[in-house]
C-alpha cells in the first residue's frame, strides 16, 4: 500500500494517507472542542450581559453563538468522513479544548466582549494552522470548509473589535 492509497471508511473512501488522516482528524478534534467551548462561553455571556447596550449585545452574541454552533456538525463529520474520529462527550471536549472557560458571575460587558474577542482571535489562529496542515496534506475539501470558517471568524472579530474601540 502506498501512502496515498485510498483509506476505506463507512461511506466510501478518501485519498489521504493514514498519517494525514490522523493529523487532520486530531487537529479537527481540537478545533471542534474550541468551537464548542466558545459557543458555550458566547451563550453564557449572551444570557448574563447587562448594561445600557444590553439589547444590541444580547442579539449580537446570540447571532455569533448560532454561527459557532452551525460549524460543529460539519467539523465533526469532516473528521469522520476522512476516516478519523471526533469528539464523543463533554469530557472529551474538556480534554481537547484550548480556550479557557469562564464561570465568573457579574462580569461587566466590556470584560465579556474583550474575552470573546481574544478567544475568536485564538480560534482564528487555530483555523489557519489547521488550514495549513490540510493544504500541505492535499485535503482540499477540509481546506475549503476552513476558509469559510476563517471568514466568519474574522467577521466576529471585526464586530467585537468595533465594540471594544468604543469602550
Amino acid at each position: 500500500m502506498t501512502q496515498t492509497t485510498a483509506r476505506k471508511t463507512g461511506q466510501g473512501s478518501v485519498d489521504l494517507s493514514r498519517e494525514a488522516v490522523a493529523e487532520i482528524s486530531s487537529a479537527l478534534r481540537e478545533v471542534l472542542a474550541d468551537v464548542f467551548s466558545l459557543y458555550i462561553k458566547t451563550k453564557n455571556f449572551h444570557w448574563h450581559i447587562t448594561g445600557r447596550h444590553f439589547r444590541d449585545y444580547h442579539l449580537l452574541l446570540d447571532e455569533q453563538a448560532a454561527q459557532l454552533f452551525a460549524m460543529t456538525d460539519d467539523l465533526a463529520e469532516r473528521g469522520r468522513k476522512i476516516g478519523g474520529s471526533t469528539l464523543r462527550s463533554i469530557g472529551d471536549i474538556a480534554r481537547h479544548q484550548r480556550l479557557r472557560d469562564n464561570d465568573e458571575e457579574g462580569l461587566p460587558p466590556g470584560t465579556m466582549i474583550r474575552e470573546l474577542h481574544g478567544d475568536n482571535v485564538a480560534l482564528l489562529r487555530s483555523f489557519r494552522m489547521t488550514h495549513e496542515l490540510c493544504a500541505a496534506r492535499n485535503d482540499v475539501a477540509t481546506t475549503s470548509l476552513l476558509e469559510t470558517w476563517i471568514d466568519e471568524t474574522e467577521r466576529r472579530i471585526w464586530f467585537l473589535g468595533e465594540i471594544l474601540s468604543e469602550l
